[in-house]
């Protein structure tokens, strides 16, 4: 399927044209034909633009060229970027939120459409797995909670955690970074988190009303922004790769990445994305630690049967495991 057309604004327009010419200049008269504007109104929206950080070089007789972008996430930087039919087609941008998986389910609620995106700058109270909290400082990870309405029973969501979790390991990997999933919603570099899923839904017994995909990434993190807690657990893009993530860019290829196997999960159903979601896994094959709220169980990581659920190999017998926190553990002796 054809991707929609986006409705951008006009410094979303500006913006889009002049990253498309590169080092070049684009003249005011180019401009003003393709928005269908005064050179005054396109100089106006330059003048705007600037005001929110853009580097925009002017040359009389030339035109003007984009010379720099503001590390923001905002329409503006992430509108011209998009290829998505639906997701982030509507962009809901915060400077700070407690939670904007919180701010999502409100909207969805309010009845917020399927793809609506909800991005905070700053996120102080996050909500992670088991009443954990994800914390995100100002201006350097990626906060996005995307609202989702799919026709499934409640039984199939939980698969959605793990297709969005293969859509985040390709995306880092194309990034530069290596990715591997840690079931049941961790995603790794070298072994440590970088990545987390949360997925919330409001249903009744026979179908999804919708579904809130929560997406924390630490995308630009530096080691002394972690709690010393988890400094030993966690790295961030920019950690492995030692290059700064353009935030952006990274947030467009990840919608982008995720409708397309939200559209393949439609349309083939959960054997593509638990195949995908196999070959990037960190757990399979390992022996493991996993604690729920009932027990813990010590065991072989065989592999995820047809629903997502972890198959557990515990003293020569399966157990599958619905939901916990997995631990790798070393192999016993003897």
């Amino acid at each position: 399927m054809e991707p929609a057309e986006i409705e951008l604004s006009n410094e979303e327009m500006i913006l889009s044209f002049l990253a498309e010419g590169g080092a070049d200049y684009i003249s005011g008269a180019t401009l003003s034909d393709k928005l269908g504007l005064s050179r005054t109104a396109v100089w106006k929206h330059v003048e705007t633009l600037r005001r929110l950080g853009y580097g925009i070089e002017a040359q009389p007789a030339r035109g003007y060229r984009l010379m720099k972008v503001p590390d923001r996430l905002t329409p503006l930087e992430v509108m011209p970027l998009l290829s998505t039919r639906d997701l982030g087609r509507t962009l809901h941008h915060f400077e700070s939120l407690a939670s904007t998986n919180v701010r999502a389910f409100e909207l969805a609620q309010e009845g917020a459409l399927h793809g609506e995106v909800v991005i905070a700058e700053s996120q102080t109270a996050g909500k992670g797995r088991r009443g954990r909290a994800w914390i995100s400082p100002p201006g350097k990870n990626l906060s996005m909670s995307v609202i989702l309405r799919p026709e499934i029973p409640p039984t199939r969501a939980p698969e959605l955690t793990l297709v969005a979790a293969v859509a985040l390991a390709e995306t880092l990997t194309e990034a530069g970074a290596v990715a591997q999933i840690k079931w049941p919603n961790d995603v790794q570099l070298d072994g440590l988190k970088v990545a987390g899923i949360l997925t919330e839904l409001s249903a009744d017994t026979e179908r999804v009303h919708f579904i809130v995909l929560g997406l924390g990434v630490n995308l630009n993190t530096d080691a002394s922004d972690f709690p010393d807690d988890v400094r030993d657990l966690a790295t961030s893009v920019k950690l492995a790769r030692a290059q700064t993530v353009p935030r952006a860019l990274f947030t467009a290829a990840l919608l982008t990445r995720l409708e397309a196997w939200l559209d393949r999960w439609q349309e083939e159903g959960f054997a593509p994305v638990r195949a995908a979601w196999k070959s990037a896994s960190s757990t399979l094959g390992q022996d493991v630690l996993v604690r729920s709220d009932a027990k813990e169980l010590r065991g072989v990581a065989e592999d995820i049967d047809e629903s997502g659920a972890l198959m557990l190999r515990v003293d020569g017998r399966l157990e599958r495991v619905l939901a916990g926190d997995v631990e790798q553990v070393r192999p016993r002796k003897g």
